[in-house]
């Protein structure tokens, strides 16, 4: 009963393993928006939020570098950035983030959510991840074990439960420290 265009375009989605096209930096970002000519201030913006834009400076030719399909001359974090910008630039109240900061550093991964509690700000956001660092600021946290939820609070809550998400948390730490 719901309009399908309607729907999409209440959506945004940013997938692990994104899909890009072999076209401009500027075209993958803005790909999807119904304006024929998108504002070069709104690209530059939504990859400034999405922390690509030094990277996209020091291509050969900035915004109109041609990227080659599915982004072959990008690492792994670039196009998962890019990604990002896509759906940032599109503003939709809702979106979907599905471990999308997998392969970004954690001080990149902390500027992109930051920039993201901004822009979400009265929107509703999933994120999906492996991180702590990722979830740690959502307002509720689901974790699941094979496909079962196991618990269910937000940060605070879980790490005085003790349980399954405080354990992770210690050994994410740990772990972060030893690199």
């Amino acid at each position: 009963s719901y309009n399908l265009s309607a729907l999409r375009t209440a959506f945004g989605y940013v997938p692990q393993e994104v899909f890009l096209f072999s076209d401009t930096v500027a075209n993958n970002i803005s790909f999807g928006l119904k304006e024929e000519k998108v504002e070069e201030e709104i690209i530059i913006q939504a990859a400034k939020d999405a922390d690509i834009y030094e990277n996209i400076l020091d291509f050969s030719k900035g915004f109109e570098t041609e990227i080659g399909e599915k982004g072959i001359t990008l690492s792994g974090g670039q196009k998962q950035r890019l990604s990002i910008a896509r759906a940032i630039i599109k503003s939709p109240p809702y979106m979907i983030f599905d471990d999308c900061l997998s392969a970004v550093d954690t001080k990149t991964e902390e500027k992109i959510l930051a920039n993201l509690a901004r822009i979400m700000k009265g929107k509703t956001a999933v994120l999906i991840g492996h991180r702590i660092s990722t979830l740690k600021d959502a307002d509720t946290i689901l974790l699941f074990d094979s496909g079962k939820l196991i618990e269910e609070g937000n940060h605070s809550s879980l790490l005085e439960n003790g349980k399954f998400y405080s354990e992770l948390y210690q050994k994410q730490l740990i772990e972060g420290a030893d690199n």
